[in-house]
């Protein structure tokens, strides 16, 4: 476990998955801790896969390989490169265990760094090969609410940067989404209110960019954090349905989502996969904010 600090944030991280542990600002924890009663990670880095693959299997140059929800990375141990107070970067390359389930040649570089009231999150990707890569990579970071009490029904709200209207579609069958599309509900302030009952769906996946950023206010509509991205789609996700007493929340933007349902294509054609030239770099980032 690894910390790193400025005037305002306390962040520290796992080699673990290069996973976020704990963000803190005046001794107060924003990021979920973990419990396996409800979920027991807290801000897995999802790759080379995001969501699930139809049945668990997916095709390859006439080949079948297996690989679970989310992929492999968070289950493995990173390298650390480098740590200074206020940042820290680390390293996943591909191995003969990860190549005969995911047979791309790839290094995973994963990085924190810390900016006032920020944490900006890094993300590269490289194709160590000399053919192309697929994949996908996205975030599953996880927030307590604000002000939670199990014993009332209502939990927070959301905010978006967006007024236009927002469609999203949901997972369904096999952790795999179906085609239908619907409209977010918001409330006459444009806000989305959140409670035991809003995450009965399971996730809302967000595509086509209609969002940048996403603001999750208390019971009162202050902002609490929020996190900023540029990517193709984001989810929000509770087990709300499973545990109504559930504490934490997920805001997740993502470069790549699950299935659809009896998807049985080419790995390289399935939807939002990203593509690497032989020795080309993927970079990106997002934001948390600590808005309080």
């Amino acid at each position: 476990m690894e910390t790193i600090n400025n005037s305002i944030l306390t962040v520290q991280v796992a080699e673990h998955g290069a996973e976020l542990q704990s963000i803190q600002k005046n001794g107060k924890e924003y990021l979920w801790q973990g419990d396996a009663r409800f979920w027991g990670r807290r801000s897995p880095v999802l790759f080379p896969i995001v969501g699930r693959v139809w049945n668990n299997i997916y095709r390859h140059e006439g080949k079948n390989y297996e690989l679970g929800q989310h992929g492999f990375a968070r289950d493995m141990d990173f390298k650390l490169l480098s740590k200074e107070a206020d940042r820290i970067e680390y390293e996943l390359e591909s191995t003969p265990e990860s190549l005969a389930k995911y047979p791309f040649p790839f290094r995973l570089k994963i990085g924190y760094q810390l900016e006032g009231n920020q944490v900006i999150v890094s993300w590269q990707v490289e194709n160590i090969s000399e053919t192309d890569l697929y994949f996908q990579i996205g975030a599953h970071p996880a927030f307590y609410y604000p002000d939670f009490n199990p014993e009332t029904t209502d939990r927070c709200f959301f905010a978006f940067d967006s007024t236009q209207e927002l469609k999203y579609i949901c997972p369904v069958e096999k952790g795999c989404v179906s085609p239908e599309v619907h409209t977010l509900e918001r409330n006459a302030e444009g806000l989305m209110p959140v409670d035991i009952h809003t995450f009965d769906c399971d996730t809302y996946i967000f595509e086509n960019k209609q969002v940048k950023k996403i603001t999750l206010l208390d019971k009162a509509k202050n902002p609490y954090l929020s996190l900023e991205f540029d990517t193709p789609l984001v989810a929000i996700w509770s087990p709300t349905k499973q545990h109504p007493d559930c504490p934490f929340i997920c805001i997740e933007p993502w470069y790549g989502r699950c299935d659809s349902m009896g998807y049985e294509g080419e790995y390289k054609e399935k939807d939002w996969i990203q593509k690497l030239v032989a020795g080309g770099i993927f970079e990106a980032t997002y934001k948390i904010i600590i808005e309080e």
